[in-house]
């Protein structure tokens, strides 16, 4: 008995020439006999292999009993996924699964032209695959005829309901055929999705995969410490030694993406960025430049990275720490892939070890701790590299023998191997120094003085000032991540109008100028040049006013004052009637002599209240 005795046979010899030896634990599932013909509401983990599983479980019902499906014919499935990079993962993954049956699959998602999808669905679909509201709008238009589908599957549902979807799922569920079949994939099952199951499948198999304990063993985690200004460093030695042939890099928000991919590519890695600026176009190239090997790097959003799955994915790095276990299960889930093995780096600042440890426990993992891989680590684990690969070394060729005996006639082996060696360090970006351990604790009582720290300080100037409403709450972060120092190392901060200088502490001076060289413009094109000396201390300054009573002076003697009712030369002199004329507090207000409005005229009269007189009702007829 094999792994393929339950399967279609032309689906078995595409995973056959795959190099399948081993079916996951929910792709086994799906082909037990209690599965076969019925609905099912499969529980399974990101990087189980549930894509081949739906593939392998819808195919005894498309085709039915048949090897070929029938040309001309309506559409038998329609594939629903969340994002547009799931949807056109799954069909890449569909055209190879279905090569042997001769199956046009289609794919209809946002963001893409929608008249070559009608064109290619009139031409004929056998298997669609696309995004909820996409399909919605091929099916309200009578572009996409769903009269004759024989199953439905719902991949990543509770990621569509939470962004969305929900109404366009049940407008696509509710105008299928009632004799459908419906599989429904997800990561977890709340009351959501079990209403959803219940309303829309008939006596649904549930079926639960390995938990997530057992979907990541087969990542090795790791958190490695370093000083916050060494961040961007030690992701760049992490990346020097592992070598992985495919690594994702996660960010926490785009202008981070932005950032790191430009430091990464200026340091002579292949990298591409992933973000949700970037148009549907531009992700596309980013994903096959990543897929066919020109890009070794994807640095990468949380959102941006939903669902994708890249070939040979063996690192990825969590440069800022996940907000979230959920997060850092998904962003993990990358590698580790369907019987991979992989590994998950955390980048940690050492102020943020428990935040790291928390994250980690509830998520029940367990990492190694270690430090950010220095030069001479990586030295010696490319050393290692270089002795595999001349093991692995094949006999020379007929062309390849005359050329090897011209060299070693001309040269002796140690040159060869020399310039061999050296053409083996170009290849490779070099590796940056890091801090030897944490920054110490600040001691108020063993601290220097802040001006004799500072004394022989080295001052810089950044481009943004008043002008630009600069403030040193966030001008010294921005300082201390652009020249990877920490606060205590930088002094004085003056602001001007165009521009502010600050002080670094003399021992990192020169530290500080390389890194920001390395940089270039920082964000925004906020540029930092070396001065060298301080400020004017009147850079801009106005003229200070003269003070209105006299400079004091300590030693003069004060004047005596015999009466402290006396009016001071300065106050205002009574009002003389001689001078002009009276005050307008002595002006008449009117003519008319004062009364109360409010309480009648009590002028007149002897104040007693008005005879009521009720009005007349009108005369019949008027």
């Amino acid at each position: 008995m094999t792994i393929f005795d339950n399967m279609v046979p032309a689906l078995a010899g595409a995973l056959a020439a795959r190099g399948y030896e081993t079916l996951t634990a929910v792709q086994t599932a799906v082909l037990a006999p209690e599965a076969d013909g019925v609905d099912l509401l499969v529980s399974a983990q990101t990087g189980s292999g549930k894509t081949v599983a739906f593939g392998i479980a819808i195919a005894p019902t498309l085709l039915d009993g048949r090897e070929r499906f029938t040309p001309g014919a309506a559409p038998s499935a329609v594939i629903i996924a969340p994002t547009r990079e799931l949807a056109i993962q799954v069909r890449r993954e569909f055209e190879w699964l279905y090569a042997g049956t001769g199956a046009r699959i289609a794919s209809c998602v946002g963001g893409m032209d929608m008249r070559k999808e009608r064109r290619a669905l009139d031409d004929g679909a056998d298997i669609v695959v696309g995004t909820p509201g996409r399909l919605r709008d091929h099916i309200t238009r009578g572009s996409l005829d769903i009269s004759g589908l024989r199953a439905v599957v719902l991949d990543e549902a509770d990621e569509m309901l939470d962004l969305g979807f929900r109404e366009d799922l049940e407008f696509i569920l509710a105008a299928a055929p009632q004799e459908r079949r419906t599989l429904l994939f997800s990561a977890t099952v709340p009351p959501q999705i079990a209403q959803l199951a219940k309303r829309f499948q008939r006596d649904a198999l549930r079926i639960t995969a390995a938990g997530e304990s057992r979907q990541h063993d087969d990542i090795e985690y790791r958190t490695i410490l370093v000083a916050p200004s060494d961040r961007e460093n030690a992701i760049i030695n992490s990346l020097l030694y592992f070598d992985a042939p495919s690594t994702m890099v996660f960010c926490s928000t785009r202008e981070a993406v932005k950032h790191l991919a430009a430091r990464l590519a200026n340091r002579g890695f292949h990298v591409v960025a992933l973000s949700g600026e970037l148009s549907q176009a531009e992700r596309n190239n980013a994903l096959q430049a990543m897929r066919d090997g020109r890009a070794r790097v994807c640095v990468a959003t949380d959102v941006a990275a939903r669902g994708i799955d890249l070939p040979n994915l063996d690192l990825v790095i969590h440069a800022d720490l996940p907000t979230n276990p959920d997060t850092l299960l998904h962003r993990s889930g990358r590698t580790g892939r369907a019987g991979r093995k992989g590994v998950c780096a955390l980048i940690v600042p050492f102020h943020r070890r428990g935040s790291a440890a928390r994250l980690l426990k509830i998520a029940k993992l367990q990492a190694e701790t270690q430090s950010a891989p220095g030069p001479a680590e990586i030295d010696a684990r490319n050393h290692e590299r270089m002795l595999a690969e001349l093991a692995g070394i094949e006999a020379a060729a007929e062309d390849e023998a005359a050329q090897v005996a011209e060299l070693l006639a001309a040269h002796s082996p140690e040159t060869l191997a020399l310039a061999w060696l050296r053409q083996q360090a170009t290849l490779r970006p070099a590796a940056e120094e890091l801090s030897d351990g944490p920054t110490p604790a600040f001691d108020a009582a063993k601290a220097e003085r802040p001006d004799n720290r500072f004394e022989n300080g080295v001052w810089f100037s950044i481009s943004v000032g008043r002008k630009h409403r600069a403030e040193p709450r966030w001008l010294l972060p921005l300082i201390c991540k652009a020249g990877r120092v920490t606060k205590r190392e930088i002094g004085s901060i003056r602001i001007f109008d165009t521009d502010s200088h600050f002080e670094v502490i003399s021992e990192r001076a020169d530290a500080f100028a390389r890194s920001v060289e390395e940089q270039g413009t920082l964000e925004k094109g906020v540029t930092i040049t070396r001065t060298g000396s301080a400020p004017a201390p009147d850079h801009g300054a106005k003229p200070k006013k003269p003070h209105r009573k006299g400079q004091f002076d300590p030693s003069e003697k004060r004047p005596f004052k015999k009466k402290g009712f006396e009016k001071a030369p300065f106050d205002k002199p009574p009002f003389d009637k001689s001078r002009g004329e009276k005050s307008g507090f002595d002006k008449p207000r009117g003519d008319k002599p004062w009364s109360d409005k409010s309480k009648g005229d009590w002028s007149k009269g002897d104040g007693s209240a008005k005879k009521f007189k009720p009005k007349k009702k009108p005369k019949s007829g008027e």
